[in-house]
């Protein structure tokens, strides 16, 4: 098995390619089949996930590259500026990962958010394309807890957008 442990940020080429769905580029630990046939498992630190295009290297060091794989989705439109934003709210108040484009939200597959888009006036339509959703605008994880907790006392680290988490 090819065991990956690493991500880059470069590489001059890659050897075979990992076709994985959002809430596979999730896990830091998987065993899955890269393009070639080979059994690979990721052994990854924690961190943001895969997007798609990411570099990886395995301890003998050859290179991987991450593809986003084609999944269910939901393409969301809507009359006004006004009304996507309403959506948008509605869908990060039930912490949905979303991918935002130019006058269009996309989310995973779920009948019960398109009835509530749709109730909103949104105009929502089904497709098979690759997920890639934001990574959110804190780095140090997301918790609920308002107690005074140690472990979840962190300052939170501002995600530089457009460069990689």
């Amino acid at each position: 098995m090819l065991v990956v442990t690493q991500r880059l940020s470069q590489a001059a080429g890659w050897e075979a390619e990992l076709l994985l769905t959002f809430e596979l580029r999730s896990k830091t630990r998987l065993r899955t089949r890269a393009s070639n046939g080979e059994e690979v498992g990721l052994f990854l630190p924690a961190g943001a996930p895969l997007a798609d295009g990411q570099l990886l290297q395995a301890e003998d060091g050859r290179v991987l590259r991450v593809v986003a794989a084609d999944e269910p989705l939901l393409h969301v439109r809507c009359a006004n500026a006004q009304e996507l934003c309403r959506a948008a709210y509605h869908l990060g108040n039930r912490h949905v990962h979303l991918q935002v484009g130019d006058g269009w939200l996309r989310l995973l597959d779920d009948y019960v958010l398109e009835q509530m888009l749709q109730q909103l006036g949104a105009e929502v339509s089904r497709l098979f394309a690759p997920f890639n959703p934001e990574s959110g605008a804190y780095g140090g994880g997301h918790h609920h807890s308002h107690g005074k907790d140690a472990a979840f006392q962190y300052a939170p680290k501002l995600h530089l957008f457009g460069q990689p988490a």
